[in-house]
């Protein structure tokens, strides 16, 4: 659930301000709100001395550093952002090194058809009267070439002569003269291998110099709590000799802060927050709930203050589409070790809620294909005599009709949620009259796209519905008001063909599954083809280890791109308003 917020003004003498702003910070409960824009050299240096340290981890990350190879705690040489500035200035001579041997090795491509020459050497000709001049030409352009001239066919490449021409004088020829390299081929090749010495050496450097890192990670981590203790104390507001901080807590720790100003002798004003500020979100739920909360982290979504928390209705609908998009006991089989795997090697630097939706995920998966029948495939089960738990989801038609239904009920679960916040207002008829707008859309697409029969009660409450949106959205006594308020809400909100694209969006579960389903038979049927002996098994075998392998791959993508789509765009955004706009609530803290 969304957490209560108390909005908090501290009021402390001037002279006391910074240490008030740490004694608040050691509280760990107010989110502040500065009053002023926060600025000066010490938070100004900060900034600087942070970005300097961002800088050192990119450099560390480029050359594939991490702390899990740094056992040792090793503190840099003082002054620290000489070294680190020196460590980033070997990264950009690396950069520098590595894009001229990029352009070094394009050149040397370009001149491998001339052979190996000194340019120096036909410069000197030139000086002695005999002037070279190297083009390229195709065969019927060569008789252009003037009589008096020498013609010396270097190399052919796709119908193309590489050529030498030789003259007493300066010519213009009828095609392209190249302009010579600084250098021949051999002087390419070396300088390239010696930049590629000096490239190793500098990153050898840097990865030394690696032995800090740790060091560097605690120092960053301790200059941005200095700086959000600076921008705390600058952002405070200053009238004479008092000074104020203001800012967002929870409800259940307002008596937390209010022991300590009486403590403090601090003035303190507590207030509920105003419609138009932006209020931090803090969501707490049961640890069954929260794990969803890593997908919120990795999409950085959060509900708004005055929005639903549907974490609950997130990770139930979610897992059941996990299940359906990968749709395979052996890939759900796959993750769930993999998942133990990652717990026994990042189970003290991950948080928990992280492995248990891994397991959830996967059981839901290896759950569907159970039921479908799908352990690596599909028709070799069936060959078997082995049809599923729930042959009929196997189905083209009726899963389609389940993915329809599956989301009529999914967008149903958001407007009755708004509805049941909203009563007893008359607005929540609005929300059941949305709906009845689902669900006749639920029915004009088994029609329309399976063939099914339309609800004979369909047009009855396609209008009944209409109605309730038109006269409920926005309940006022003007009733030619109230009507251009259902209708705004009708053509610029939420409009029903929306309402039944939503619906027939679901269908992606079924399209997706099956794509999976077809390559995980067609993987089997290559490899079965190949036929049998020892050969031919061990190809069979690869091409499986490699099939499947895609498959299990490309199973987050699509639980990515589809699954989390259904759950924010249609259900959250669509259908229960949710912006997602939340901004997290991060209380001031050392």
């Amino acid at each position: 659930m969304i957490m209560p917020m108390k909005k908090a003004a501290i009021i402390t003498l001037a002279k006391d301000a910074a240490s008030t702003v740490k004694r608040l910070r050691s509280l760990g409960v107010l989110h502040v709100q500065h009053q002023q824009p926060p600025q000066g050299k010490d938070i100004a240096s900060l900034q600087e001395e942070i970005a300097l340290l961002a800088a050192v981890f990119n450099v560390f990350s480029r050359c594939e550093v991490s702390a899990g190879e740094l056992p040792l705690q090793k503190e840099i040489p003082h002054p620290w952002p000489v070294n680190v500035r020196h460590i980033i200035n070997l990264w950009k001579r690396y950069e520098q090194l590595e894009a001229y041997s990029y352009s070094l090795k394009s050149l040397i491509a370009e001149w491998e058809a001339w052979g190996d020459f000194d340019p120096q050497e036909l410069l000197q000709l030139a000086a002695g009267g005999v002037y070279v001049s190297l083009c390229k030409a195709r065969e019927n352009e060569l008789k252009l070439i003037p009589g008096d001239c020498a013609v010396k066919v270097i190399s052919r490449r796709g119908g193309i002569n590489y050529l030498a021409v030789f003259a007493r004088q300066a010519i213009n020829l009828p095609f392209p003269t190249l302009q010579l390299p600084k250098q021949g081929l051999s002087g390419m090749r070396q300088k390239l291998d010696e930049d590629a010495k000096v490239m190793a050496v500098l990153k050898e450097h840097i990865r030394k110099d690696a032995e800090y890192f740790n060091f560097l990670r605690e120092l960053k981590t301790a200059l941005e709590k200095e700086l959000e203790l600076q921008q705390a104390i600058n952002g405070m507001c200053q009238e004479g000799q008092l000074s104020y901080i203001a800012g967002f807590l929870p409800l259940d720790k307002v008596e937390i802060i209010e022991i300590e100003a009486r403590e403090q002798k601090w003035g303190l004003v507590i207030n509920e927050p105003s419609e138009d500020e932006e209020i931090p979100v803090l969501l707490r739920n049961p640890f069954w709930i929260r794990m969803i909360n890593p997908v919120m982290r990795l999409l950085n979504i959060s509900p708004g203050y005055r929005e639903l928390d549907v974490s609950p209705v997130f990770l139930v609908f979610f897992s059941i589409f996990v299940g359906i998009l990968i749709g395979d006991a052996g890939y759900g089989l796959s993750y769930f070790l993999l998942a133990l795997f990652l717990r026994k090697k990042f189970g003290n630097k991950w948080r928990k809620e992280v492995f248990f939706l891994l397991f959830v995920l996967s059981f839901c998966a290896i759950v569907w294909g159970i039921l479908t029948a799908n352990l690596f495939g599909h028709d070799w089960l069936v060959k078997l005599g082995y049809n599923g738990l729930l042959p009929a989801l196997s189905d083209d038609k009726t899963m389609q009709v389940f993915c329809f239904f599956l989301g009529a009920f999914h967008l149903t679960l958001g407007h009755a949620w708004r509805a049941f916040i909203k009563f007893p207002s008359q607005a929540l008829l609005a929300d059941l009259g949305w709906i009845g707008v689902v669900w006749v859309a639920y029915s004009l697409a088994c029609a329309l796209i399976l063939g099914g029969a339309f609800f004979s009660f369909g047009l009855p409450l396609a209008v009944i519905s209409v109605l309730l949106v038109l006269f409920f959205s926005e309940p006022r006594k003007n009733i030619f008001k109230r009507m251009g308020a259902g209708f705004g809400a009708i053509t610029f909100g939420l409009s029903f063909m929306s309402a039944f694209t939503d619906v027939v969006s679901y269908v992606r579960l079924f399209a997706v599954g099956l794509a999976g389903v077809a390559i995980a038979n067609t993987t089997n049927a290559m490899a079965a083809g190949l036929g049998g002996g020892i050969v031919a098994t061990s190809g069979g075998i690869l091409i499986k280890i490699i099939g499947h392998s895609l498959n299990i791959a490309l199973g987050p993508i699509a639980i990515l791109v589809h699954g989390v789509r259904l759950n924010v765009l249609e259900f959250g955004l669509n259908h229960t308003g949710i912006t997602w706009s939340g901004l997290p609530y991060r209380p001031l803290a050392e």
